[in-house]
């Protein structure tokens, strides 16, 4: 078993097919029993008819516009969580939508992942994902944990401090974002400091297009990607044999058509729905607005479970910018704190292997001082840093675009 973290991994796929439905059964009873927001939506229903997964198809579909509605009525979590969960931490996402994390051992099921990606008890990680409000740096902190990895907290920013610190504690490990790696490689180069001692990466929340991927490998560092969410953990993950991304253990995946909940057939590209398995946070049927679809048989590396294309863009105009979600209402409140806005577009590009993002607004006039106060109000609704490019009034295409994700890895 040294090439796997368990046995769950090889079942036969079939095994796995009847083991998962009694999963996501006992799931659904467990929800209803548990979680307010299920009761309600479940009081109908009889569980033992979720026999199938065609009968998991008919549940109703969560999505994050109906999460960010109940957590308001019903603070913190919208009576999703399961009542008398140990909760640890509240998390915040653009939004805002709150996440919990309960003192449930690899509550997001990082371990496995971290494990497919090279790293073993005793590696040293330098977890470059940020610990500020958002969950990115605790996932991969509980499932390091697990798996017997040390980690050095180290967030984002603050780039010649993280190159001096790789150069005084050798970590082997990296995790955190592609394009962070590749600032802090760069910065090393700049100061002349060896971090040669990174020879690992597990990267999320951005592409990792294939000349990066060369330019990591070509420094000697072995790098993986995987698919999470604030919400649900790890979705799928790389492996060796670098055919798209394995589905983990730890949920239910559908691919269904966009705007329903009706599933695609394997290959035919459409919405990642996923039934979390997690009792703490038992969510059912969870939209992420994501596209992929199923790729055929299984993966070479020999592990047997359902493989995905991976992150193939979002079914609605939300885009991820530098591992955060940008959501249309959240372009729509910068325009409300600036009534010199007259209509505005938020435009995302791929510029030197990095996500670049600008907000394109139409003024009578513009100066700097506006400027600058539209760029904070980003900063603030975002998360993330953005540009401003003032347009004439009425310049702006008719076509009702919020976010225009225009990015290409070519």
């Amino acid at each position: 078993m040294t090439n796997y973290y368990d046995s769950l991994e090889t079942r036969d796929p079939a095994e796995r097919a009847r083991d998962l439905i009694g999963q996501v059964t006992a799931q659904v009873a467990h929800a209803k029993s548990a979680a307010a927001a299920y009761a309600k939506r479940f009081a109908d229903l009889d569980v033992d008819n979720i026999d199938s997964g065609t009968a998991i198809a008919r549940l109703p579909v969560t999505r994050k516009s109906e999460l960010l509605t109940l957590q308001r009525e019903t603070p913190p979590f919208g009576g999703f969580a399961a009542s008398g969960s140990d909760i640890a931490y509240i998390f915040a996402s653009p939004g805002p939508i709150y996440e919990p994390g309960t003192r449930r051992s690899d509550f997001w099921r990082f371990a496995r992942t971290l494990f497919a990606a090279g790293f073993r008890r005793g590696d040293l990680i330098q977890n470059c994902f940020s610990y500020h409000l958002t969950p990115a740096g605790a996932m991969v902190d509980s499932g390091a944990h697990a798996l017997g990895c040390t980690v050095i907290p180290a967030g984002v920013g603050q780039t010649e401090l993280q190159v001096q610190t790789i150069d005084d504690l050798k970590p082997n490990g990296y995790v955190g974002t592609p394009s962070f790696l590749k600032i802090i490689l760069e910065k090393a180069d700049e100061m002349g400091v060896d971090v040669t001692s990174i020879r690992k990466a597990l990267v999320s929340g951005e592409a990792l297009p294939a000349p990066l991927r060369d330019n990591f490998s070509g420094r000697g560092i072995d790098v993986y990607q995987c698919y999470a969410t604030a919400d649900l953990g790890v979705i799928a993950y790389e492996t060796e044999a670098r055919e798209g991304l394995v589905v983990d253990e730890g949920i239910y995946l559908e691919i269904v058509r966009p705007g329903s909940g009706e599933p695609v057939a394997d290959g035919e590209v459409g919405e990642v729905v996923v039934t979390s398995l997690n009792p703490d946070y038992p969510l059912i049927r969870f939209a992420t607005g994501d596209l992929s679809a199923i790729l055929p048989g299984t993966s070479p590396c020999g592990r047997t479970n359902h493989r995905i294309k991976g992150w193939m863009g979002r079914a609605d105009q939300t885009a991820k910018v530098r591992g955060m979600f940008i959501h249309p209402e959240q372009v729509n409140k910068v325009i409300k704190r600036h009534p010199e806005i007259a209509r505005a577009r938020l435009v995302v590009e791929w510029i030197d292997k990095s996500d670049s993002m600008k907000l394109r607004c139409e003024v009578d006039r513009g100066d700097a001082q506006l400027a600058a106060a539209i760029g904070e109000s980003i900063r603030d609704v975002c998360k993330v840093r953005g540009e401003i490019e003032f347009v004439p009034v009425g310049s702006l295409p008719n076509d009702g675009k919020v976010i225009d994700d225009i990015r290409s890895y070519d």
